[in-house]
């Protein structure tokens, strides 16, 4: 039997089945086979992991297909762009795959040799320096704000937050993967605090998790009386678009109220995802 090899790393990115889907899917194996192939690049199992626990608990035949990628960052915006495309996955699971994307992404470009497909679409947009300036690199976070339809900044926001996630994960992998799928809440705004945070920070976090003495949102809120950030964010934005729609009662050009709702609803939409 061929020998097939389990990353620690690769298999960490993929969200755990729960008991109930893991067994219908052993069970759907058991009665009907394994219908996918499990995919591996260089032996290392990189799609399929819990089809291949299955197979080995009852030792079935493994069908594998090889796939061929030049860094093991290709390999895992391979496997997340999979994810992402197959799973109905939560809004937190989502800006964690995005901010890992952008991490292997940046990596993929900082170490480029100039034969890197993500690096040639770099160079084909690259800035005209001026004066003898070094060329300015459009960001990485433009280019997959375009792919995923969100914004540029939510893919900064996506990165600091992949960055926090990561940082709970090395020290528990089981906390990391109870906030990837909801069972403990953390605030946005706690994971974006801790990216930039000590590791002891960190540490704080996950024993307080642990110990059932965390509290979800604590961070983010400010004394009586005093409005927490996004309610100053909504009001402000709120308070321009009035403004607006106010100097254009009386007129019969429909345009810039439909400019300014649509920057409005954009921004509330900001708004939601930063919560």
């Amino acid at each position: 039997m061929r020998e097939i090899i389990i990353d620690e790393e690769f298999e960490r990115i993929l969200p755990k089945l729960d008991e109930q889907a893991y067994a219908e899917l052993e069970e759907n194996i058991l009665k009907y086979g394994c219908r996918e192939p499990l995919i591996l690049w260089n032996n290392i199992l990189i799609d399929g992991h819990n089809r291949y626990s299955i197979l080995q608990k009852h030792e079935l035949p493994i069908n594998t297909i090889d796939m061929e990628f030049d860094s093991r960052d290709e390999v895992l915006i391979w496997i997340i762009s999979t994810q992402i495309g197959r799973r109905n996955l939560n809004p937190l699971q989502l800006s964690f795959y995005r901010g890992l994307h952008y991490h292997a992404d940046k990596r993929i470009v900082t170490n480029a040799t100039g034969k890197n497909q993500f690096v040639e679409k770099e160079v084909q947009n690259e800035v005209v320096p001026q004066s003898g300036a070094q060329p300015n690199m459009p960001h990485t976070a433009r280019r997959l704000a375009e792919e995923y339809n969100v914004s540029r900044n939510t893919i900064n926001r996506d990165s600091q937050l992949a960055t926090a996630i990561i940082a709970i994960g090395e020290i528990s992998p089981d906390v990391k993967m109870d906030i990837l799928s909801g069972k403990t809440h953390i605030t946005r705004k706690q994971l974006h605090e801790l990216s930039n945070g000590k590791d002891e920070d960190v540490s704080d976090i996950v024993d307080k998790i642990i110990n059932g003495t965390f509290e979800s949102g604590k961070g983010g809120t400010t004394g009586s009386g005093e409005m927490r950030e996004w309610e100053v964010q909504f009001s402000k934005m709120t308070k321009e678009f009035r403004q607006i729609m106010r100097s254009h009662t009386n007129s019969d050009d429909i345009k810039p109220v439909r400019s300014a709702l649509k920057q409005y609803i954009g921004m509330l939409e900001e708004l939601y995802k930063s919560m």
